[in-house]
């Protein structure tokens, strides 16, 4: 079932679903970004202030071995001492932790921006099963996180291997060294293991991180139906805003048709268009279309017009043209003041005849 489930979502996630599984803390985000950043933050320390570092936590114990001759033995002054040479070492080993910290935080903040999910972390009874735990461990995430993980350490072995392999090949000679000298040894070493496994780390971090990305898209794709539903949704149900909308269109005819007895002349087609014309001379700057329509409609208009004795015109040229171009209320475009001016002069004539 879950197969043929995955097989049946084949359309790309929609913006308010990812949005969606973002409130609830569903993001793709990849953990081997965060420990790229761990060991970038590793290999900037070391190269810029390692020797700084390493001299302000040595400090402490040698003035703890200079003076061993002054201090005394007894259980309470060494606990003191020793409690005094922690904290000291912890003081100056706090920082460095911070800022492995902040790295960390930074790296997950960068991939996802800032999220609140509350429901993350709500606890839910139904996630007390023996049942869900088993098979969280046994599934195939699991298995496929544990096998990136002996890779990856696999692989960052290798590497550090690689890149010391040349400096122990000169190991028999080192008893010969000075004990500062073996101390620059050791840090141009761990220099070039932390540059080594960080280029590493870069390109796993990357491969993973794009992994991760496609993994959570594949997970959010929605199947056709989700679509449909969650667009009905969101915009409404298409039967529903097609009957609002032919309500709509009924209501503004029934408008249109009430404004055809006030008109001062219908411009036919004779049978295929009709536009209804007002112009009160001393009122408007041009003549204005109150109602227009086409087959049916006209024949409505036309109708409603000899019951309540307005004048209709032939002019299919100029019918034709006032239906394409112009809107109910709108005033008549320049272009067409000579036809219709005609118009409307006839029908002047025409009332002052019969007046």
């Amino acid at each position: 079932m879950a197969e043929e489930d995955d097989a049946s979502k084949t359309e790309e996630p929609t913006d308010k679903k990812l949005s969606k599984a973002r409130e609830e803390g569903q993001v793709s985000q990849s953990q081997e970004i965060k420990s790229w950043a761990s060991f970038f933050s590793a290999a900037l320390f070391v190269v810029f202030l390692g020797p700084i570092f390493a001299e302000s936590i040595i400090s402490p114990i040698l003035k703890f071995i200079s003076q061993g001759y002054q201090i005394s033995v007894d259980r309470n002054n060494l606990s003191v001492l020793f409690s005094q040479l922690l904290a000291d070492m912890g003081l100056r080993v706090l920082p460095l932790l911070f800022a492995f910290m902040i790295s960390a935080v930074m790296s997950g903040v960068l991939q996802t921006g800032l999220i609140w999910a509350p429901k993350k972390i709500q606890p839910k009874l139904s996630n007390i099963s023996l049942q869900k735990g088993f098979k969280k461990i046994v599934s195939m995430r699991s298995v496929m996180e544990l096998v990136k993980t002996v890779f990856k350490m696999t692989l960052v072995g290798a590497v550090a291997f690689g890149v010391t392999i040349p400096i122990f090949q000169d190991m028999e000679v080192l008893p010969a060294y000075d004990v500062f000298h073996i101390l620059e040894l050791m840090y141009n070493i761990a220099i070039i293991v932390l540059v080594g496994v960080t280029a590493l780390m870069t390109l796993i971090a990357a491969i993973d991180f794009a992994y991760q990305r496609y993994t959570f898209m594949k997970q959010m794709k929605m199947t056709l139906q989700e679509v449909k539903d969650e667009h009905k949704q969101s915009e409404g149900d298409p039967q529903i805003k097609a009957k609002i909308r032919q309500l709509r269109m009924e209501r503004a005819r029934q408008r249109m048709m009430q404004a055809v007895p006030t008109a001062d002349v219908i411009v036919t087609n004779p049978t295929h268009y009709a536009c209804a014309l007002e112009y009160k001379q001393n009122m408007m700057s041009a003549p204005k279309l109150v109602a227009k329509g086409m087959d049916a409609l006209a024949m409505r208009i036309r109708l409603v017009a000899e019951e309540n004795e307005v004048p209709i015109v032939e002019n299919p040229p100029l019918a034709r043209a006032l239906y394409a171009s112009v809107e109910i209320d709108e005033e008549i475009p320049a272009e067409h003041y000579a036809a219709v001016a005609e118009v409307i002069g006839y029908v002047m004539r025409l009332k002052g005849q019969l007046n």
